[in-house]
C-alpha cells in the first residue's frame, strides 16, 4: 500500500473513531488502542528467515550472553551486523521476535507487554547485557524500573522514546481523532494499565535505573525525538549518552555497532 494510501487509510480511521466516541466512550478507546498496537509489517522475508535459522533456537546461561530486542514492525534479522561482530568478540547472542513480529505469533505489540517478554527472557537466560532499539530499548529500560535483576550488568538502548504523551500525541496527528477520543484513551489506559497517558515518563522513570547504560540517539531522529535521550541520561544516573548526526533512527551503522561493542568491552 502506498503511503498515500496508508495516510488516506489514518485518517479515515481517525474519522470513524471521531465519531463512535459520542456514542461509546469505553469503545472507541479500545478500538483506538488496538489500532494503535498492530504492527502493519515486520514479518520475516524469505532472506531474513534463511540468515535467522542458521542459530541454535536454545541457548545456555554462560557470563557474557547479550539479549538483543527490535523495535516497532521490525525482527531479530534487524541485528545482523551487530550479531556478527559479537560473535567476533566471543558473545552468546539472545535475539527474539516480540509478538506480532518476525516469526513470533500474535497481532498487537505495546510496552507493557514487551517488558513482560523481556523480563522473562531475562530471568531465564541471566544475560550480562541488553540492548534494544526504539520500542525494544524502551521496553528494556522499563522492565529495568520494574524489575531489575543483579546478573545484568549494562543496558544499551537506541532511539528509546520517553514519554506516552508524545508517542499519543503524534499517534493523534497521523490518524486524526479529536481530544475526546484521546481522553477515553487515557482512560482505557489507566483501567488496564495503571497509569494515564500523562503519567508514563521514561525520563522519570530512569531515576531508578542503577545499571551501567549506553544511550545512542540520533539528533535528527524524527521517529522518537532526540530530547527523549537527553531526559533519559539527564535522570539515569550511571548512564551516557552518544549523539549521533544524519544517521536517522535506525542506528545500525558499523560505527554505532563499534561503540556497543567497546562499551561492553570496557
Amino acid at each position: 500500500m502506498s503511503s498515500r494510501a496508508l495516510k488516506i487509510l489514518a485518517l479515515a480511521y481517525g474519522q470513524y473513531f471521531n465519531i463512535l466516541v459520542l456514542f461509546s466512550k469505553r469503545k472507541v478507546a479500545k478500538q483506538a488502542f488496538v489500532l494503535f498496537s498492530t504492527p502493519r509489517k515486520g514479518r520475516l522475508l524469505p532472506h531474513q528467515s534463511d540468515y535467522l535459522n542458521k542459530f541454535e533456537k536454545k541457548i545456555a546461561s554462560v557470563a557474557n550472553t547479550v539479549l538483543l530486542c527490535h523495535g516497532w514492525e521490525s525482527n531479530a534479522f534487524r541485528w545482523k551486523n551487530l550479531i556478527e561482530k559479537l560473535q567476533e568478540k566471543g558473545f552468546t547472542i539472545i535475539s527474539f521476535d516480540a509478538p506480532a513480529h518476525g516469526a513470533s505469533s500474535g497481532a498487537h505489540l505495546h510496552v507493557p507487554v514487551y517488558e513482560a517478554c523481556t523480563t522473562a527472557l531475562i530471568k531465564k537466560y541471566k544475560p550480562a547485557y541488553v540492548i534494544g532499539h526504539s520500542i525494544g530499548g524502551l521496553a528494556l529500560l522499563y522492565s529495568q524500573h520494574k524489575e531489575p535483576q543483579p546478573f545484568v550488568k549494562k543496558v544499551v538502548s537506541l532511539g528509546a522514546p520517553s514519554e506516552l504523551s508524545e508517542i499519543m500525541a503524534n499517534y493523534q496527528e497521523i490518524v486524526g481523532f479529536n481530544n475526546r477520543v484521546l481522553k477515553a484513551l487515557d482512560g482505557y489506559f489507566k483501567e488496564r494499565f495503571s497509569f494515564g497517558i500523562e503519567d508514563f515518563s521514561m525520563s522519570e522513570l530512569a531515576k531508578n535505573i542503577d545499571k551501567e547504560g549506553l544511550l545512542i540517539h540520533d539528533r535528527g531522529d524524527t521517529i522518537a525525538p532526540y530530547s527523549a535521550a537527553l531526559s533519559i541520561q539527564k535522570n539515569w544516573k550511571n548512564s551516557k549518552l552518544l549523539t549521533t548526526e544524519g544517521l536517522g533512527h535506525s542506528l545500525h551503522q558499523d560505527h554505532v555497532n563499534d561503540h556497543i561493542i567497546s562499551f561492553l568491552d570496557a
